[in-house]
């Protein structure tokens, strides 16, 4: 009986009219903020993040475009020290869409471009800064739910990415794997004009 409706439901609304040579603009906000207090100490962290995408539909399921992020954080722990990160990322992303419905379409997108981190550590002993650059590279697959007139929203549970820092002033080389499917949940705005 439930396949029987979608299958209704599918065929009563048809497939998505395809959207070549529009141009897609959307992007995420994010805010995290947690306290935690253990028996010797209390660390407070804050983080807010805004990744904003252009991109060109060329194809009825292909688009093009760019990429960026800008994070900010900051931690504490009982004024004894005090740690600041500023994050940035452009690069490039492909996105392959698959449309369920009017409402309804799944994509994936491939992004990788370059990233570049800024840490200051402030605590008894004086100032530490450090600098690293590196790239980046990832799959996200997501829903797209059109809400009206071009507008929708993106919802992810995730994806698999591979990222590098390499850090001046003899600091380490980072070298990520990252498959968080599950463990975070994204949600983001779109536009097609």
């Amino acid at each position: 009986m439930k396949k029987m409706l979608l299958i209704l439901a599918l065929s009563v609304f048809g497939f998505a009219n395809a959207q070549k040579g529009t141009i897609l603009v959307g992007g995420n906000i994010s805010y995290s903020s947690s306290n935690r207090d253990f028996q010797t100490f209390s660390d407070n962290y804050h983080e807010f993040g805004f990744s904003p995408k252009v991109g060109y539909q060329f194809h009825d399921n292909w688009t093009v475009g760019g990429e960026f992020l800008f994070a900010s954080s900051k931690s504490d722990i009982d004024g004894r020290m005090t740690s600041k990160s500023n994050d940035f990322k452009a690069g490039a992303f492909l996105r392959y869409t698959v449309p369920l419905s009017e409402t309804f379409s799944v994509f994936a997108d491939l992004g990788a471009g370059f990233q570049n981190q800024k840490n200051t550590v402030n605590s008894i002993e004086g100032e530490n800064e450090s600098k690293g650059d590196g790239f980046y590279a990832g799959i996200t697959p997501a829903l797209f739910i059109n809400m009206k007139k071009g507008f929708g929203l993106n919802f992810s549970i995730g994806g698999i990415g591979y990222e590098t820092l390499s850090f001046d002033n003899n600091g380490p080389d980072v070298k990520q794997f990252e498959f968080n499917f599950g463990k975070t949940v994204n949600i983001g705005v779109s536009k097609n004009f």
